[in-house]
């Protein structure tokens, strides 16, 4: 009987080390170079770690990765009209990230959605600010489309970052991937030019 019941605590014993083991198992994570992990007690933010590598947390603590790896976007081309009222076709390209994970995550829906709605959106802004190039009045000198791609890049990406900072995105690079007049009267200003 004692025997039988020595072989019992031992199993017990193991199996009890073997749970407690796997438990604390379930707080291992890693984390990958230009990567993110927030850090959440049920439900509640708790920080980011940001430090590559092997990383251990209580396992109660949930975890959501994020990459922090700079990301290309090119719109899909937009039926604009410029500042004129000309019906014009613009695209950007544009190089983000995200800088503060937090805000990505917790203060949008999708970050990577809200990246892009707010490029379109930026770019029928910038389009309504400025002509597609030089009208014949040439009274005062305007900057265009066309002509003044730099400034017109600054620009967007100037109001792109405003427009990123509530999800925590830094934009590192926007510019002008299209630019035509629109179909229906291309044809027409070409002749016009």
């Amino acid at each position: 009987v004692a025997q039988n019941t020595e072989y019992w605590l031992n199993v017990a014993g193991g199996i009890s080390a073997a749970t407690v083991g796997l438990f604390l198992m379930c707080g291992f994570y890693a984390i990958q170079p230009n990567e993110a992990m927030a850090i959440l007690l049920f439900g509640d933010y708790r920080g980011t770690d940001r430090t590559t590598g092997l990383r251990w947390v209580l396992p109660w603590y949930s975890r959501k990765k994020i990459s922090l790896r700079a990301r290309n976007l090119t719109s899909d081309k937009l039926k604009v009209n410029d500042k004129r009222g000309s019906p014009i076709e613009i695209a950007a390209n544009v190089v983000w990230r995200v800088e503060d994970s937090a805000q990505a995550l917790f203060d949008v829906d999708d970050y990577q959605a809200f990246v892009n709605i707010q490029v379109d959106t930026a770019l029928r802004d910038i389009a309504s600010h400025y002509a597609y190039d030089h009208g014949d009045e040439t009274d005062e000198p305007e900057l265009t489309l066309r002509a003044d791609a730099e400034d017109v890049a600054g620009r967007l990406r100037e109001e792109l970052v405003r427009r990123g900072a509530v999800a925590g995105v830094a934009v590192d690079e926007a510019r002008l991937a299209h630019l035509a007049y629109a179909p229906e009267i291309a044809g027409a200003m070409l002749k016009r030019q």
